[in-house]
């Protein structure tokens, strides 16, 4: 850090984070970085997930809402949100169950991209999850098949797994994507 006019202010704190953990003054930016993969965890069906975090914008309380005529049961309804319509889907129920939190525990995680802004109703989230990247492995297993197509992977751990939950795969289903009734 000898010219810090030189350096801009995200080089200078980025340097700062990795000398002082511990041995971090041994590795560089990239090779830090690497080292975990963080998500946000929650859980459904009684399973614990984590999807991507850039795939989830926000995590809030169920918001009162307004239900909507012919759409399919698990669409609970649409919330305003800040001034933007935010419809809310049951994921439990899309995937042939049902929540099994009370509705104190449960919680909505947003997917907002392009023209895409939805609101996914879980039993619950435990935030920010970070895991060693040694512990991936490459095939989920979940108790219920009906979601199986949107898991990519897992961490194993001592407690418990983590099943990789790709909202991307969610959206790429045509039954989730048609809410109205045939």
């Amino acid at each position: 850090m000898a010219d810090m006019a030189a350096q801009s202010a995200f080089d200078i704190l980025a340097e700062l984070s990795v000398t002082a953990r511990p041995g971090g003054a041994n590795l560089n930016i990239d090779e830090a970085s690497q080292l975990q993969w963080n998500g946000i965890g929650f859980s459904l069906l009684g399973e614990r997930f984590i999807a991507p975090v850039g795939e989830i914008s926000e995590m809030l309380e169920i918001p009162a809402s307004t239900r909507l005529p012919g759409v399919q049961s698990w669409v609970l309804g649409v919330a305003n949100v800040r001034g933007r319509l935010l419809p809310l889907f049951d994921l439990a129920e899309f995937f042939g169950g049902k929540l099994k939190s009370s509705k104190r525990q449960q919680r909505v995680l947003i997917l907002e991209r392009d023209n895409i802004y939805a609101g996914l109703v879980v039993e619950a989230v435990y935030g920010m999850q970070h895991f060693s990247l040694d512990t991936l492995q490459d095939r989920a297993s979940s108790k219920n098949e009906a979601l199986s197509h949107c898991l990519t992977g897992c961490y194993q751990l001592p407690e418990h797994d983590w099943q990789i939950f790709s909202t991307e795969k969610l959206l790429e289903d045509s039954r989730f994507v048609n809410v109205a009734f045939n």
